[in-house]
């Protein structure tokens, strides 16, 4: 099974406008280093990174914080989250 680039991946949420949830650093150095495009990034750095945790996760953080995910970087632990917003050009 071939593995889809991380470019490729924002690429095609953005295409979709959709909000990507990883546990992928990786998708931050393309947004905030490269200053890639995105619909929404919600990087996961879970202490416990098993499935049901970051299901669990996942579903507090739709719940909580869902007008807040659009067109923001946001960095999730167990303890809270860090909303980063994009820069609006000028």
């Amino acid at each position: 099974m071939q593995k889809a680039d991380d470019a490729d991946i924002l690429t095609q949420a953005v295409h979709e406008n959709r909000i990507l949830m990883t546990n992928d650093k990786d998708f931050g150095e393309l947004v905030f280093r490269s200053g890639r495009t995105h619909a929404g990034v919600v990087l996961f750095r879970l202490q416990d990174e098993s499935q049901d945790n970051r299901v669990r996760i996942a579903q507090i953080v739709v719940e909580k914080y869902l007008k807040r995910l659009p067109d923001n970087f946001v960095v999730v632990t167990e303890k809270g989250l860090r909303v980063r917003t994009r820069a609006k050009p000028s």
